[in-house]
């Protein structure tokens, strides 16, 4: 069965409440999904799925959480990842979403396949954000099953 695999990295839990329902749009089209945190998650967990969503939270100045996020994205950029679908995500409280933006040049650079631009939703989702999210996994899965 073809699957996608969900990482993610949550301090206040807003960002883990994201994943789950990106996993949830991603299995109501009959997908397989592998839901890991960032520190369970291995890069071989990226290159042998079909699709891949990673979320983050905007941490410090606008950036990656920096114990375990970054240094896996920086590990996944020595990988070959052309033309893999992926998609972003994550939670802030202040700023303007340039975190999201840099995130998505980089992985752009290494010539993963974006599905949509990084969805972020501020603070704890609501039902509409969670609602996005879960479209955001459909639209994810959607290409897996395409594949």
């Amino acid at each position: 069965m073809k699957y996608a695999v969900i990482i993610y990295w949550s301090g206040s839990g807003n960002t883990q409440q994201m994943a789950v329902a990106v996993a949830e749009g991603a299995r109501s089209v009959d997908v397989g999904v592998k839901l890991l945190p960032v520190s369970k998650a291995t890069v071989q967990d990226v290159l042998t799925a079909d699709a891949v969503a990673l979320g983050c939270p905007a941490m410090g100045d606008e950036a990656l959480e920096e114990e375990e996020m970054e240094p896996f994205v920086t590990d996944l950029e020595k990988e070959q990842l052309a033309g893999k679908p992926f998609v972003l995500f994550g939670s802030y409280d202040w700023g303007d979403g340039q975190w999201m933006l840099d995130w998505q040049e980089r992985m752009k650079r290494k010539g993963v396949r974006l599905v949509d631009e990084g969805l972020i939703l501020q603070n704890t989702p609501d039902e509409d954000g969670l609602a996005e999210c879960r479209e955001l996994g459909v639209r994810l899965a959607s290409l897996v099953n395409r594949q």
